[in-house]
């Protein structure tokens, strides 16, 4: 019987492949890829010694289709539109926050002072004034209709490099 039982026991399931065991590249790492083509054996034999410490150096501009990066302030002031006017969830803001802020937003989102009826409310204009460095304050007008309307926030940019939100306010205006 214990014969029988040890036959039957795998070390490894069948339907998983066997693991790489190349010694020369860790499993996870992709394949490198050169970053220009490598010169063919001829040309390395053909290209004079002289021709190439002469040659001029390549200068490098920017992709035609480059995007320019929105601003930490258009960002903030989307999302909180988008909470405060019930489009998405409080809890969507929270790894955004910092200190009271999302208290302060979950507060405020209970009563969605920017939910309108019919126009969709937009970010119709917006501004800021730097306090310190790494800190900003934030106004914007939302409009909705022909109702216009206030929300103030405060951006700080953490030890991480990343802005985050430490005030919200809203008012009508």
């Amino acid at each position: 019987m214990n014969k029988v039982m040890s036959r039957t026991i795998r070390t490894r399931p069948r339907h998983r492949p066997p693991t790489r065991r190349d010694s020369r590249r860790p499993g996870g790492a992709p394949p490198r890829t050169p970053s220009r083509p490598a010169a063919t054996h001829s040309e390395r034999t053909l290209a004079a010694p002289e021709k190439s410490r002469t040659a001029p150096e390549r200068t490098r501009t920017a992709p035609a289709t480059a995007v320019r990066q929105p601003r930490p302030t258009d960002l903030f002031a989307d999302r909180l539109l988008a909470v405060l006017s019930g489009r998405r969830p409080v809890h969507w803001m929270l790894r955004h926050t910092a200190g009271r802020a999302y208290d302060d937003l979950a507060r405020l989102a209970e009563r969605s002072p920017l939910r309108t009826h019919g126009t969709r409310p937009v970010v119709h204009d917006i501004g800021y004034y730097v306090p310190s460095e790494g800190a900003l304050e934030v106004f914007a007008r939302i409009a909705a209709g022909d109702r216009l309307r206030a929300m103030a926030f405060r951006l700080e940019l953490g030890k991480d490099l990343r802005w985050r939100c430490t005030a919200v306010e809203t008012g009508t205006t």
